[in-house]
């Protein structure tokens, strides 16, 4: 994608290995960027330094819809634009995408992409609706969660496994790696929130280009939630093979449509 700088967040320029001591303080009016350099002990008592360039934030989408996949991106941001977009938050507003209009989220996510490969990474996982089904919500949305790291860190940007900051109080069990948990992360980790609305803009698209070719379920609106219109829908022509079958009133209802 061609880079337009008239209509993009000019980012700095990145020297490779630097880090910047950012503070841990979390402000309920500003993203911080938390861990960004701590000292933590580790299982032999010895203090370890945390930076920023080590940490890749996750998020996930789509656990309470009646249809469609469960979605998780995870995103690395370099210390030098994670610095630079926390002093100028007021330039590209980044919160809980959820808190955001479509148009603000991609405007954000258009903006990662014209970004150098060097200053931001991500990666997106998906959970299947059969997987859903089969495993249960929580554990898909933790298998999508591992898949989005596997999928940023198969990028190349770590030789060893890195920190991984997660939403809220549940975290895939990924072998080597350390993993903490933030409660409205995507309302104060930098990282979490930009996986956020990057996992969101995937499934909320991908659900409107299925509701092409089911119409009758209002997916290019509802996105798989389970609105008025959603439910009137299932009740008059059924469920379909993207319907979750586990979930109810799904579950009460007829085998899916051909």
């Amino acid at each position: 994608m061609t880079r337009n700088r008239s209509e993009v967040l000019a980012a700095p320029a990145v020297r490779a290995g630097q880090a910047f001591t950012l503070s841990e303080a979390v402000s309920t009016s500003k993203i911080a960027l938390a861990y960004s350099e701590t000292e933590t002990e580790n299982a032999s008592g010895a203090t370890t330094c945390i930076k920023i360039e080590d940490s890749i934030g996750i998020d996930e989408v789509g656990r309470g819809p009646l249809a469609g996949p469960v979605v998780s991106a995870a995103v690395w941001i370099c210390a030098d634009l994670a610095r630079y977009l926390e002093d100028n938050s007021k330039i590209l507003p980044v919160r809980d995408s959820k808190k955001m209009t479509r148009k603000q989220r991609q405007k954000i996510v258009d903006w990662i992409d014209s970004c150098p490969s060097d200053q931001i990474k991500y990666s997106i996982g998906c959970a299947t609706v059969e997987e859903i089904d089969e495993l249960n919500i929580l554990n898909a949305s933790l298998l999508s969660m591992e898949r989005a790291y596997n999928g940023v860190c198969g990028t190349g940007i770590f030789s060893y496994p890195a920190l991984v900051l997660v939403d809220g109080n549940v975290a895939p069990d990924i072998k080597g790696v350390e993993i903490k948990t933030i409660v409205k992360g995507d309302d104060k980790v930098l990282s979490i929130s930009l996986a956020s609305i990057i996992a969101k803009e995937y499934r909320d698209n991908y659900m409107r280009n299925l509701s092409e070719q089911f119409p009758h379920y209002s997916w290019d609106t509802n996105v798989g939630y389970g609105t008025a219109a959603h439910l009137q829908a299932i009740a008059k022509y059924g469920i379909t093979p993207h319907h979750r079958k586990s979930f109810a009133p799904v579950s009460q209802l007829s085998l899916p449509l051909d």
